[in-house]
């Protein structure tokens, strides 16, 4: 078990110089909100300034969510699992500022995964010792003391059919992290798992269901009960499925599939799958639903929104309000152009677009269209509540097998809530599915492929469903297969860029009611631009350009794109099983 270092105080943290405008901060605040009364305008301003110095805090940045009106300030309790250590940034304080802030590494991600020599304490001793000292490189001190990650680079065999190229990636794609060094960020799993590709070196949460379609279709059952086997250990220790097996993913999750992953082993397996992990499926769920008895009407603690009615849905989240590790000045200067709103605020929703797996995406943002606005945790997301929906019905079916009445009644009943409530907030006025803007008490404007999970976890109504596929139809289907959305934002989660995750959502759930022509459509022609691009490329990518005639990989975001890579595999593989090779 790795040895967690005490955190080294006198080096300032990356937000200190946020910890320095708090009251200028705190007065932006009340001053955005003029009409307030005089004593909530005070509350107000000292909730910022609050809020401003738990940065700093170990104790309290994990713990505490911002404070907005109409939104509780408390959250559950959040511990750090035992055995997990901090992220990099807490780890090692100024150093880690420097290092990313002077560009080190092109990629903000490279340092967060390297390996270090010694523990952090030893090294920030002699950082400490040696940063004044004359003629100091810090650049030759981290190529000394943290071994970067090296991707290893194969050649497939030539003349490969697409088929067989996935079935030969499955093994280069496999990890273990055995040997893994207890100084680094890797969070250690007790089996084998699927990495994506690329840039992601180490198993992500939600690209694993759509991997896992691909390994069941190549006769790999064992791996993914390897995998599935990892993300219960997880849950068991860390409390919930982090976004990857990273210290400085741990803060947050990623759309919860582990439900998914459950029912398709069980598809090969039988029923005894969902015996052997229903206490995981039910510790996870208390995790999204933290907080849920004690957040008022019209306010959020944590993951959990309580909507005006009394219903209670779910929203992205994250634990922690500073910079992401990976992404780290990225974010830094994306609060410094948010004008008036502080930088926690802007922090932690960058934080929960992340965890929504859109990141990022015209659905978290204000303006709808820039990332300086994003509000992810002011959003009520279709896809999460169609998610949840799902995991309280595989409760009732785990419960069911282990013939627990009082549990199959409980979950059934929180089921049939959330349908009532999807199918109320999350229903809007055009005819489709999608967010609602829980502070500002309306439906957010415009239709994504999001649209489609209600039909993919069957909490869509039949009219429901008829209605939202002839939108898609309309709006989103493009020569290349399903569009993410109608914005072009320049955001990876925008047009003109489709995902393999979301057509097979999309295909899996218009099948599921009846829309069997829509469905083939979208898979046809987004499996028509992976062979294209597999042809002149010889490679799979992790998105794809879906809209006019430049069919292709797709580009947008924060990194350059990557190939690989899982959840394409996964899903082109299926493709592959259901319309020919």
């Amino acid at each position: 078990m790795a040895v967690i270092p005490a955190r080294h105080e006198s080096n300032p943290s990356p937000e200190a110089a946020f910890d320095r405008t708090a009251k200028h901060f705190a007065a932006n605040a009340v001053a955005r909100r003029p009409n307030l009364p005089r004593t909530l305008r005070r509350r107000a301003g000292l909730a910022f300034v609050l809020a401003a110095a738990c940065i700093s805090l170990p104790a309290c940045s994990d713990t505490q969510p911002v404070v907005r009106p109409g939104e509780d300030a408390a959250a559950p309790p959040q511990t750090r699992p035992s055995g997990v250590l901090p992220p990099p940034s807490e780890l090692y304080g100024e150093l880690f500022t420097a290092v990313q802030t002077q560009q080190i590494y092109p990629d903000q991600k490279t340092f967060v995964d390297t390996t270090p020599d010694a523990d952090a304490a030893t090294i920030m001793r002699l950082y400490a010792q040696q940063k004044d000292a004359p003629g100091f490189s810090l650049r030759d001190f981290v190529t000394q003391h943290f071994k970067p990650p090296v991707d290893a680079v194969v050649t497939p065999p030539a003349n490969q059919t697409l088929r067989a190229h996935i079935d030969w990636l499955w093994p280069h794609l496999t990890r273990t992290t055995e040997g893994a060094s207890p100084n680094g960020s890797l969070i250690t799993l007790p089996k084998p798992y699927v990495v994506p590709g690329g840039r992601f070196r180490e198993g992500y949460y939600w690209d694993s269901y759509f991997t896992m379609l691909g390994l069941q279709e190549a006769g790999r059952e064992d791996l993914v009960d390897d995998m599935l086997d990892n993300f219960a250990h997880l849950i068991d220790t860390v409390g919930h499925v982090p976004n990857g097996n990273r210290t400085y993913y741990a803060s947050r999750s990623q759309p919860p599939f582990f439900a998914y992953m459950v029912e398709l082993a069980a598809e090969k397996e039988g029923n005894g799958v969902y015996q052997k992990y229903l206490p995981a499926l039910r510790k996870e769920y208390a995790y999204w639903m933290q907080g849920e008895t004690g957040t008022a009407r019209g306010a959020a603690t944590a993951h959990v929104v309580t909507m005006p009615d009394g219903a209670v849905l779910n929203r992205y989240w994250d634990a922690s309000a500073t910079p992401r590790d990976e992404s780290y000045l990225e974010d830094v200067q994306t609060a410094k152009s948010a004008a008036g709103r502080p930088a926690p605020e802007v922090w932690r929703d960058l934080r929960a677009g992340a965890e929504s797996g859109w990141d990022f995406s015209s659905r978290w943002l204000g303006d709808g269209k820039t990332l300086a606005t994003i509000r992810t945790t002011a959003i009520v997301p279709i896809d999460l509540n169609s998610l949840m929906y799902h995991l309280e019905k595989t409760i009732v079916t785990g419960c069911t097998v282990t013939h627990d009445a009082a549990c199959v009644a409980d979950f059934s009943a929180r089921a049939s809530r959330r349908d009532a409530a999807i199918n109320h907030w999350l229903w809007n006025a055009n005819g489709y599915y999608g967010d609602y803007d829980w502070q500002l008490g309306q439906p957010r404007d415009g239709l994504t492929a999001a649209a489609l999970y209600p039909l993919f976890a069957g909490v869509a109504t039949p009219d429901h469903a008829i209605s939202t596929a002839q939108h898609v139809r309309d709006t989103l289907l493009q020569p290349g297969g399903l569009a993410t959305t109608t914005q072009n934002t320049g955001q990876q989660w925008d047009a003109p860029n489709g995902w393999a995750p979301l057509q097979w959502i999309a295909i899996e759930g218009l099948s599921r009611y009846g829309e069997r022509p829509l469905a083939d459509e979208i898979g046809q022609r987004f499996l028509k631009g992976v062979k294209g691009v597999y042809a002149s490329e010889g490679k799979l990518v992790e998105k794809y350009v879906v809209e006019g005639s430049g069919v292709g990989g797709g580009g947008g975001g924060e990194y350059p794109l990557q190939d690989g890579f899982g959840w394409t595999n996964g899903v082109t593989a299926k493709l592959l099983d259901r319309y020919g090779q």
